[in-house]
């Protein structure tokens, strides 16, 4: 009798022990979406860094790994719980920060990096964002919420004046990078143009006809943040482990690129199958914009528009808003 109620008691008690003192999740999911950009994170994947800086935690963890086309299907993904951690262009990443303030409480993990997007297109009469018409087509990750997306809308104001963000919105149709890339190039699809990144926005330019509009960082002033790491307070809460690993894992695959440009190249190519060369890919790596970084940088430009435009609900008063606490100690902006 005493001994039952001494397992009763001690079956409360653990009861009421959170569960991250308990254990952490033996399995999670990672999305990533297509291009350079996300190298880090294939390179992560490969060599499996999450596993091994969990195990040196003392966590044995399964990763499963996604491809996604654009941030807002993640942020979904996110929310359901079938994801725990997503990856993105910055505006997925302020949206649902908004979205979630006060409950979810999704924040950014790391910055990924900073590179130009350039719109390219092949229509010959396109010089400037003004000479867009109703039979054109620009392919993005996701209308009105990529990254992409919301730096069209500030080209368009600065373009077209204030209130007029929304101008070209239209003429944008959701496509992944690769799909976007092969209808643009096809010349027999509505697609007259791509705003994309890199390798695909480089790669198109290569072909005759092809030509370049616009540069995200004129529209932004400067090196700014293309990609985050994103996830729930909840996931960070019960898997305190797991998300230093990740963050460990991250850090190990960026060390990994910015030491050796050549084998991160070649690693790119053998993981993505991509068909471009060496020398063309190592080229993007060695250009000076672009940099695996995990600083946010020019984050608070995009925050300010899309409240300023009603994108979002609630505006954050800083980047470090946006991000968890392991990135305040950067010199983000």
């Amino acid at each position: 009798m005493v001994n039952r109620m001494v397992g009763a008691v001690l079956a409360a008690a653990l009861a009421l022990v959170p569960l991250a003192a308990r254990s952490e999740m033996n399995e999670i999911n990672v999305a990533q979406q297509y291009g350079i950009a996300y190298l880090p994170l294939m390179l992560m994947e490969e060599q499996k860094l999450i596993e091994k800086h969990a195990k040196a935690a003392g966590v044995d963890v399964k990763v499963g790994w996604a491809k996604f086309a654009g941030g807002n299907v993640m942020n979904d993904a996110l929310i359901s719980g079938s994801l725990q951690l997503a990856s993105g262009g910055i505006g997925p990443l302020i949206t649902i920060w908004s979205r979630t303030k006060g409950n979810l409480d999704v924040k950014g993990a790391a910055a990924l990096n900073s590179m130009p997007l350039l719109l390219n297109t092949r229509n010959p009469n396109v010089k400037s964002l003004k000479d867009f018409t109703d039979k054109d087509r620009i392919a993005l990750p996701a209308v009105k919420v990529s990254v992409q997306a919301v730096t069209l809308q500030m080209a368009a104001e600065k373009a077209f004046g204030e209130g007029q963000q929304g101008r070209l919105d239209p003429l944008t149709v959701t496509m992944s990078h690769p799909d976007g890339q092969t209808a643009l190039l096809s010349g027999r699809s509505e697609i007259t143009a791509h705003f994309s990144s890199p390798p695909f926005q480089y790669q198109q330019l290569e072909k005759p006809g092809i030509h370049t509009v616009l540069n995200s960082f004129d529209v932004l002033g400067g090196p700014t943040t293309f990609n985050v790491i994103w996830t729930t307070s909840k996931f960070r809460n019960e898997n305190p482990k797991l998300y230093d690993a990740f963050l460990k894992a991250l850090d190990e695959a960026i060390a990994q690129i910015n030491k050796d440009k050549k084998a991160a190249a070649e690693a790119y190519l053998r993981i993505s199958k991509d068909k471009d060369t060496v020398t063309d890919i190592l080229a993007m790596l060695n250009d000076p914009q672009i940099v695996y970084t995990t600083t946010p940088l020019n984050v608070m430009r995009y925050a300010n528009f899309m409240a300023k435009v009603g994108l979002i609900k609630v505006k954050p008063d800083s980047w470090k808003d946006l991000f968890f606490p392991n990135a305040h100690g950067l010199a983000g902006s």
